[in-house]
């Protein structure tokens, strides 16, 4: 001891001593001290087989007194005098007396005259002199003095307890919850401290005092009912008490410090052991997504119809949108947690972690390069097709239309036809008729030929239609072609028939001389005007298939023009009508009765009349059906320039915030927790931007949903911004958690700012291509520059260090763990094997029941689990080798 310790515990006796400065003790502290100071003295003499009854009476005459100071001491005193004489019972309590002298203790205002009187007030202070000298003296917690030390170490045990504050020795401790967390910090098996409550102080204090006396052989010194009724129980009564349980626990002291390193360790272990089992189940996880998804994406076999290549599209859309983004975060979080783990494994001391076969970051790495190869160009495909079917429908469509346009024509639909071509064809009904109905037979027959020759065209664009079907490998194409074969066959065959019957008409027509030539001139003028009102029919029913404003603009041009024309073909049909009325008036005028029908044609006005009234109809339904399309591609061209307008702000912003966060990672100033922040105000800007990427995702949709696929405002597509998008986030991310291993790196190692500043300062100077890694060649001038001393085997060998994986590069995390590498202060295996020897008693083994006693239930159990059976001799059933266990948790040999 110190002479300024001992000079602070003499002046602090002197103090508690001096029981002279107080003139009257007070009642209920008397009637305190009486009953602790009895229980007390009790708890000692009878390890001496006695006790005391009344403590002012029992130590008169000096006997059990000096009883008890050999007791508590260990030591011998002089021998009692025998007589029962007044002053046979001074001197035997001088003895008492000169004993404490002995010990450094002054007694003041005590005599023994006072003892042996029956003066409580003075033999409560000798008693409280003893308790303080054999019971608190000793007590030092951090080199303060005795009650200090005791009230320390009290506040300490119970720091963790709701509703427990410990400032003094008197008022806190009479709610009694203070005793219950003192025995319930070492003890939890004897009190369930959370079923406790504060207003119920009487209960609190008699479960301590029944509790103590029962399991820890620490006797009632104290009433519940006097502590909880007295405004402020008397603090050497409650310092008595409390001491007992200092003494009944300290042996525990040595053991709870081996057990909380031990905890500590095994910790560490667990959490790195459940972060492993995290990154193997993640990576299982996302590898088996990449093998499930990579099929799917290589299946370029297309659908037949165009709504199930839509549907196919929609498919694709929703796992751009809303299955990928997730798998790009786990894949993120993967690298991160798999670095982190690195970071704490190297920190605390431990072997690396290396994942089991085919789930290394690189293997992960490698599958989601298949599944970007195997997705890029999938939705180019998707697209393809669905262009090809677009095509195909509009084809068929056409094709379709102008089949059915031709067979209404061979099957006479006209009105004034009531027979099929081929029928009409077949007729010889110019065997009978009259000459000027053989020559009007004839003309007929001239200008069914010239509307032949007419349709000619149109059965070689419906052969054309039919062929394109066939090469673009249209679904239905077989129905397709036996249709087209008919029309063809039916063509031909039309064609044979029109040859032998102008045959027999011309041979007919030697014998006949009269011919209507009004009635001619009506037919060759009302044919070509009927084919041109049937082309006209056939073009403004024609259907259309146009992508663009320009596009439609040019078919609204076209049929501008069209009908432009329409007046002078009013007037040539107002001409071909007038023929036909001056038939009818020549007719009149001489009286003839005039034919029903046309001699040369079977086309009447009426039905002339009829087709132009379709064309006029017709017309404005074009109109406005042009006007629809004009107006559908006035709305896709707005959702381009409304894609375009934000494509063209984000892509720019997102290529910045890349760029700025490359510059971040690269040269970043200040703390690292101001680096954080820093870097967290970014993570949280571009969080917040995300609804800007939704809104341009809504756009996206809405042009596909268009089947508008091409955009010339804008270089920006969908895909670069998603591309970009997931890039930021992994860069963001990746950064963030650069900082997190150098806030964990600096924390384990101990690091100031000034010395992470000068480490990142070195990085940067030697790191010339800026992207955050140094090649080796820069890394050893870097380590050159610091005064390192490298030959090629030593640089060989820190290069193994720095950069395990033989990337060819130095991260600055690698470079910090290096920097710091020996002067981490770290548990190691010989203070863990240490510990473990505290808590087996000194032996080269332990017990599960040792174990089960010192751990919490958990780590005790995974200690149980991991260690080998002890091979040494002498050992019982069931020891445990902790020394090679302890060597196990640090990847080293055996101790």
């Amino acid at each position: 001891m110190d002479h300024y310790t001992a000079r602070k515990r003499n002046e602090y006796m002197e103090q508690e001593e001096d029981w002279d400065r107080d003139l009257l003790l007070d009642p209920a502290w008397e009637k305190q001290q009486r009953k602790t100071f009895t229980a007390w003295c009790n708890s000692h003499l009878r390890k001496a087989g006695t006790q005391i009854e009344n403590i002012e009476e029992d130590f008169r005459n000096g006997l059990k007194l000096m009883l008890l100071l050999e007791v508590i001491s260990g030591e011998r005193l002089p021998r009692p005098d025998k007589g029962k004489m007044r002053f046979h019972k001074i001197a035997n309590v001088n003895k008492a007396l000169d004993f404490i002298a002995s010990k450094g203790v002054k007694l003041v205002s005590i005599g023994a005259e006072e003892i042996v009187d029956g003066n409580l007030k003075m033999t409560l202070g000798m008693i409280w002199t003893i308790i303080l000298r054999f019971a608190i003296q000793d007590i030092s917690v951090e080199e303060t003095s005795a009650k200090e030390g005791l009230l320390l170490w009290c506040q300490r045990k119970t720091a963790p307890y709701r509703n427990v504050n410990v400032q003094n020795f008197h008022t806190s401790w009479k709610d009694g919850l203070a005793l219950c967390a003192l025995i319930h910090r070492h003890r939890p098996d004897l009190i369930d401290y959370a079923k406790l409550r504060k207003d119920d102080p009487i209960g609190n204090l008699n479960t301590a005092f029944e509790v103590a006396e029962k399991y820890l052989d620490i006797p009632k010194m104290l009433d519940a009912e006097d502590i909880v009724n007295t405004p402020k129980p008397d603090e050497k009564a409650i310092m008595t008490y409390v001491s007992c349980f200092y003494h009944a626990f300290a042996g525990a002291e040595q053991a709870e410090t081996a057990a909380n390193r031990i905890c500590k360790v095994l910790a560490v272990n667990q959490e790195n052991e459940k972060l492993m089992e995290e990154y193997e189940k993640l990576a299982s996880e996302l590898l088996e997504w990449i093998r499930r998804t990579v099929p799917w994406l290589e299946n370029r076999v297309g659908e037949p119809s165009m709504s199930a290549m839509q549907r196919k599209l929609e498919d694709f859309r929703d796992y751009r949108r809303l299955h990928k983004p997730p798998r790009v975060q786990e894949k993120c979080q993967l690298e991160i947690n798999f670095n982190t783990l690195q970071t704490k494994l190297r920190l605390s001391h431990r072997p690396a972690f290396m994942p089991s076969e085919g789930k290394l970051v690189s293997d992960i790495a490698n599958a989601w390069r298949g599944l970007e190869q195997a997705e890029k160009g999938y939705e180019d495909w998707l697209l393809s097709e669905i262009r090809r079917l677009q095509r195909l429908q509009h084809l068929a469509e056409k094709f379709q239309q102008k089949a059915s346009l031709h067979e209404a024509w061979t099957r006479g639909r006209w009105p004034s036809l009531h027979a099929g071509k081929e029928e009409m064809l077949s007729q010889r009904d110019y065997e009978t008729a009259s000459l000027q109905e053989v020559r009007a037979l004839l003309r007929r027959h001239e200008a069914f030929e010239s509307d032949l020759a007419a349709h000619q065209d149109r059965v070689e664009h419906i052969a054309a239609l039919a062929q394109e079907l066939n090469e673009l490998d249209y679904h239905e194409a077989a129905s397709v072609n036996s249709r087209c074969q008919a029309i063809c066959d039916q063509w031909d065959n039309l064609g044979t028939l029109t040859q032998k019957r102008r045959d027999a008409l011309e041979r007919m027509e030697k014998l006949l001389e009269t011919i209507d030539q009004l009635q001619l001139e009506f037919a060759r003028r009302a044919a070509p005007f009927n084919n041109w009102l049937d082309g006209a029919v056939e073009d403004l029913q024609d259907v259309w298939l146009v992508h663009s404003v320009e596009e439609t603009q040019s078919l609204v041009t076209a049929h501008d023009q069209f009908k432009a024309t329409l007046p002078e073909a009013d007037r040539e049909r107002g001409a071909i009508l007038g023929i036909q009325g001056e038939i009818q008036k020549i007719c009149q005028t001489y009286g003839l009765r005039p034919s029903s029908t046309n001699p040369y044609i079977a086309l009447t006005p009426q039905d002339i009349n009829t087709k132009w009234d379709m064309v006029r109809k017709l017309v404005p339904s074009r109109d406005q059906m042009l006007q629809e399309e004009l107006t559908r591609q006035q709305v896709n061209e707005r959702l381009r320039r409304q894609f375009a307008a934000q494509a063209n702000a984000i892509g720019p912003w997102i290529q910045g915030k890349v760029e700025e966060v490359g510059r971040l990672a690269a040269g970043m100033a200040g703390s690292l927790e101001e680096q954080m922040a820093g870097l967290r105000q970014q993570e949280q800007n571009i969080i917040n931007y995300k609804s800007n990427i939704d809104r341009l995702e809504g756009d996206h949709q809405l042009l596909q949903e268009s089947l508008v696929f091409d955009n010339k405002h804008t270089v920006y597509s969908m895909e670069h911004i998603r591309v970009g998008w997931e890039q930021l986030l992994t860069s963001i991310a990746r950064t963030i958690n650069e900082v997190e291993n150098q806030v964990l790196t600096r924390d384990a190692k101990g690091l100031s700012q000034e010395q992470l500043n000068e480490f990142r300062a070195s990085f940067n100077h030697f790191d010339r291509k800026r992207n955050g890694m140094m090649e080796p060649d820069d890394f050893r001038a870097c380590l050159i520059s610091m005064g390192y001393d490298l030959g090629e085997v030593e640089f060989a060998r820190i290069m193994t260090m720095v950069d395990p994986n033989a990337a060819g590069v130095v991260t600055f995390q690698a470079f910090i763990d290096f920097m710091t590498r020996e002067t981490a202060e770290t548990d190691t295996a010989e203070q863990v094997v240490a510990s473990f020897k505290i808590l087996a008693g000194d032996k080269n083994y332990i017990t599960a029941e040792e174990l089960r006693r010192e751990l919490p239930a958990e780590q005790a159990e995974y200690c149980i689990r991991r260690m080998a059976p002890y091979k040494g001799a002498g050992a019982p059933a069931g020891a445990l080798d902790y020394v090679a266990f302890s060597s196990a948790l640090y990847g080293e040999s055996d101790l």
